[in-house]
């Protein structure tokens, strides 16, 4: 893969999934996992930064009364029951160590559900930079990962799937979409590895 034509999405570093004290930090149940994972994503962070991999993150957010969020169930459910994710709020805020990278990591923001493609400007930024490799990091696995990655492989793009850049909801769940999932339409692959591939 040519750097340039890579880009790396971070999805959901935000500190309501992986803070301490983030509401939705009990629908991860390995606590550990998020630690791992978020470290994880630290160290290819600092290896790409100054390579020429374009670095993307994707911010979930709603408005006060989550008016984008007709009937919701499961995980939209939850978000909504217990004010997660609140448009201002610190729960919506990207993690401190992200930003700590400045504008070196581009935001596309406007995500209000599982896609990061549907209502925001990702993919006129991916198109803005000839992006023809995506790799994804972040949570959770079986939901905006794979939502965004399956939606990725529509529209034409190569598509990684970072496995300990991720997370599920559990760690059978993390596997079991690492191994038979996630495959069907993706490279599924550790960072390292995915990192020796780019030219």
């Amino acid at each position: 893969m040519n750097a340039n034509e890579t880009a790396l999405i971070l999805i959901g570093f935000q500190n309501d999934y992986f803070a301490k004290d983030g509401i939705l930090s009990s629908v991860i149940e390995e606590s550990a996992q998020t630690n791992q994972v978020l470290e994880n994503t630290l160290r290819l962070l600092h290896k790409l930064v100054d390579s020429e991999v374009t670095l993307i993150e994707t911010p979930i957010g709603f408005p006060e009364n989550y008016g984008e969020t007709n009937q919701p169930v499961g995980l939209l459910k939850a978000i909504t029951e217990l004010g997660a994710f609140r448009d201002g709020s610190p729960g919506s805020e990207t993690l401190p160590e992200l930003k700590a990278f400045g504008d070196r990591i581009l935001t596309s923001p406007g995500k209000d559900g599982f896609n990061a493609f549907n209502n925001t400007g990702l993919e006129p930024m991916l198109q803005e930079h000839g992006i023809r490799n995506l790799a994804f990091a972040g949570a959770v696995t079986s939901i905006c990962i794979d939502s965004t990655g399956r939606s990725a492989h529509e529209r034409g793009y190569n598509v990684s799937v970072l496995s300990d850049c991720t997370c599920g909801r559990t760690n059978f769940e993390q596997d079991f979409y690492c191994e038979q999932i996630l495959p069907l339409y993706s490279e599924v692959i550790g960072s390292e590895a995915w990192l020796s591939s780019i030219g």
